[in-house]
């Protein structure tokens, strides 16, 4: 697995592991049951410390992103089925996109097609 880590960014390393697998997973790079690194050999190659993957996973885990246990490792989790309610922390993490947005300036109607593009984009 390759990831492009920016080491000057004001993202922690380990959000960034985060963010990558989980749109690698939306996309369709990474497949429900594929098997991801081990937390050494990851952080072996990317040249960062093995509690900064550690900490990665464990937070996909947490969200429902990957499974992972001593014997199998970490692997994709199955996709939810589609539901109706939308997780707290998701609307959260909207909420304050819009916000960013808004304050820079961006129209709803441009937000809105980005979105649409984006969505559409994805998995």
């Amino acid at each position: 697995m390759l990831l492009s880590l920016d080491f000057s960014s004001d993202i922690p390393i380990y959000q960034q592991i985060r963010n990558q697998i989980i749109i690698a997973i939306s996309d369709g790079k990474l497949l429900p049951g594929d098997q991801l690194p081990t937390i050494r050999n990851l952080a072996d190659q990317s040249g960062i410390n093995m509690m900064t993957v550690s900490k990665a996973y464990q937070l996909l885990k947490q969200e429902g992103y990957i499974t992972a246990d001593r014997r199998n490792g970490a692997k994709v989790a199955p996709r939810n089925a589609s539901s109706s309610e939308i997780p707290r922390i998701l609307h959260n993490e909207l909420q304050l996109l819009i916000s960013q947005f808004h304050l820079q300036g961006v129209k709803e109607d441009q937000f809105l097609s980005l979105c649409k593009e984006l969505y559409n984009k994805e998995g």
